[in-house]
């Protein structure tokens, strides 16, 4: 069991929620949990939330994972890359089973799956419980929360950030007060009185919050499904807690994005070309992940290349403007990448362009092709990100439209 540097010195469990199909991200996570999807590069979102773990001294970590399974097995290693793979505490897989009440199937939400692990977590007796979503981009000192947790005697800290009110209505949103006392949680409010939403990174008194949940299942009787009637935080379980008067903000410092919708997922990978991302700006607080062994970039004479990210084994011969290049990915001479991530593998043959979009691993764009096309509006939306699925072939001199959505392994 882990221990954080604090006047109690208590036991902590963190437990990162790695979420379900991620429907939103649609052909890209067709064949992949989504927080399998890669980020900058050479990185998975999953390593991200994993790294904070570890740098906060947090090593007693659990994953629980529903869908895809087997597509984040590879690259977690049994938690080698974080030094998480120990005979004592360190990296657990959870997956679903046939469990409470004999009920199988997926969670419904991040608080269902609390109350499906409940029994687990239990056995496991610590006195904090971390949980963190897998699907953002943040970086934080997860020892900071739980030093504030603890000097305030919460028995719930949320993680906050600052979004726009349009964007909060998709959220959960947080009100407190001015001394960082939680008065309210909203799910998803048509009108958001405030832009403060749960950055999905919460602090819990373990025995607490598994006692609430228990509880709240027995009052919201479940269904026929097995489902506990808990769904989201949000929903039940965090408006509990705030109505017993100790649950308490953290304001998130620094960078933070849902990776949740495409214009979300490119827009994150802008903002990292920019230099908006402070994530990577701190070598004692490194992002840790399975990096394949590969050679590193190659920028062949004649290559153009403005404001973006070559992973390793990238190949430039072309012009690649504000995009991101993953491990292997090539771009012929010629060709033009502009405002796009291309994930592992990926190939633009001679004389295609690619805008806007995000190609999936391995997919091929002939020679002459277009997919997508420069969007140059203020607000990126989803219906502005052309995907192209995995190992998807793409003829010469075929044009796919913006917005569009090729399934993986389409030819066209």
């Amino acid at each position: 069991m882990s221990r954080v540097p604090a006047p109690d010195a208590p036991t902590v469990l963190a437990l990162v929620q790695a979420g379900g199909q991620g429907s939103r991200m649609d052909v890209l996570t067709r064949e992949r949990a989504k927080p399998a999807l890669p980020f900058a590069g050479s990185y998975q979102l999953i390593d991200i939330a994993l790294s904070n773990l570890a740098n906060s001294g947090i090593d007693d970590v659990w994953v629980s994972v529903q869908y895809q399974a087997s597509s984040l097995d590879e690259h977690l290693q049994s938690g080698r890359p974080w030094d998480l793979d120990r005979t004592s505490g360190g990296y657990r897989r959870l997956v679903p089973e046939e469990g409470r009440g004999g009920h199988p199937g997926f969670s419904t939400g991040n608080a269902d799956d609390l109350y499906r692990l409940s029994d687990h977590l239990r056995a496991h007796e610590v006195d904090l419980l971390v949980l963190a979503s897998a699907d953002q981009v943040f970086r934080l000192d997860l020892a900071e929360v739980i030093q504030q947790h603890l000097a305030r005697g919460s028995e719930c800290t949320i993680v906050t950030t600052e979004v726009s009110k349009r964007d909060a209505s998709h959220k959960a949103v947080v009100v407190s007060d001015a001394t960082g006392l939680v008065t309210q949680v909203l799910e998803k409010p048509a009108k958001p009185p405030t832009g403060t939403i749960s950055a999905e990174v919460l602090v819990f008194d373990r025995e607490l919050v598994l006692d609430l949940v228990d509880a709240l299942h027995r009052e919201l009787d479940g269904d026929d499904e097995g489902a506990s009637g808990l769904g989201d935080l949000a929903e039940h379980l965090l408006p509990r807690l705030v109505a017993r008067g100790a649950t308490h903000a953290f304001a998130l410092p620094g960078y933070w994005r849902d990776m949740g919708r495409p214009e979300a997922y490119l827009g994150a990978h802008r903002d990292l070309v920019r230099g908006r991302v402070d994530l990577f700006d701190d070598l004692g607080w490194p992002m840790r992940s399975n990096q394949p062994d590969t050679m590193p970039a190659l920028v062949r004479s004649g290559a153009v290349i403005e404001d973006s990210v070559l992973a390793p084994g990238c190949v430039v011969a072309g012009t690649v403007r504000g995009s991101v290049l993953g491990p292997g990915a090539l771009v012929e001479r010629d060709a033009v990448v502009e405002d796009s991530v291309l994930l592992a593998g990926a190939r633009v043959e001679a004389k295609a362009r690619v805008s806007t979009a995000v190609l999936d691993e391995s997919v091929v764009v002939g020679r002459g092709a277009e997919v997508g096309a420069l969007h140059t509006g203020r607000r990126l939306r989803d219906e502005d990100v052309t995907l192209v699925g995995r190992d998807s072939v793409i003829s010469r001199r075929q044009t796919i439209p913006v917005g569009s959505r090729l399934e993986p392994g389409t030819t066209v």
